[in-house]
């Protein structure tokens, strides 16, 4: 098929069909994936690789409990299992493969990689613990469009910044 029909009729087809994108849609979580397999390639710091690894668990825990929500599949403890076993689904290799561990990635005593993904883990917990907050101070509602997101990923990209600077001089 013809180029220039084959896109347009693809495009048109696509806007019909396509669905409302959740907060982390499927789409989010493919990019966040590349993002750190770009980070490693660029070969920026393993503590802000670190952190973005982290958005990527949280993405994939998120999109999975979702995914079991809307298929009203429940289980005692299944966030906690969906969350330690992205975890260790994602960590494991990366220790068996000498990635995380590496003698000559650490920084003070602890991998790089690891104390990222611990950083990340902890601000974005605290930031979401701050956004209910806000939440809740409002009658339960979020004081501007998108708060869920923007409240805890703004904090998180200029904590990657400050450990870009900060971290580049070490």
């Amino acid at each position: 098929m013809n180029k220039k029909i084959f896109l347009p009729v693809l495009s048109f087809v696509s806007l019909i069909v396509a669905k409302t994108a959740s907060a982390v849609c499927p789409v989010c979580t493919v990019a966040v994936g590349a993002c750190v397999g770009l980070a490693r390639w660029l070969k920026i710091d393993d503590r802000i690789t670190g952190k973005n690894i982290f958005l990527l668990i949280v993405s994939l825990i998120w999109w999975t409990i979702d995914f079991l929500n809307k298929k009203n599949i429940r289980f005692y403890g299944r966030k906690i299992i969906i969350t330690f076993g992205y975890y260790l689904i994602i960590l494991l290799p990366l220790k068996f493969t000498n990635v995380i561990g590496h003698p000559f990635n650490k920084c003070w005593g602890m991998d790089k990689l690891l104390w990222g993904i611990i950083i990340g883990s902890a601000a974005f917990l605290l930031l979401s613990f701050l956004h209910l907050k806000l939440k809740q101070k409002n009658q339960n509602k979020s004081y501007f469009p998108y708060q869920r997101v923007i409240v805890p990923v703004v904090p998180l990209l200029i904590l990657s910044l400050i450990l870009y600077f900060v971290f580049k001089a070490i």
